[in-house]
């Protein structure tokens, strides 16, 4: 989706030059000076809604890549629970040195 900023800028960008380029034809300072302002404010409105649509595309694949690392995450976690449910004996052991270890560190504070 393109941002309405940049649709009102290119307008305004394309107004400015065609009232800038009137003024030139026929000698009009004041026009040509207006002209050539509107051209600037449409290019700056024009690559403000550029900048909006980056960030607006950079948050959707955030998204995308958040969501994806979340289903994979949810998928180890499955994984590793029917793992677990099979070797009953391991998981206790592993649970025991790491309980262990930190029982160590702990009571050397």
């Amino acid at each position: 989706m393109v941002d309405t900023d940049r649709i009102t800028g290119a307008a305004k960008e394309l107004g400015g030059k065609v009232q800038g380029a009137v003024g030139d034809l026929t000698g009009s300072k004041s026009d040509s000076v207006e002209g050539r302002f509107r051209e600037a404010q449409g290019t700056a409105e024009n690559l403000y809604g550029q900048a909006k649509d980056a960030v607006r595309h950079a948050a959707d694949e955030a998204s995308d890549y958040a969501e994806d690392a979340y289903e994979q995450g949810r998928r180890y976690l499955r994984e590793g629970h029917d793992q677990s449910a099979e070797w009953p004996h391991t998981s206790l052991l592993v649970a025991g040195a790491i309980g262990f270890g930190l029982g160590l560190l702990v009571s050397r504070l």
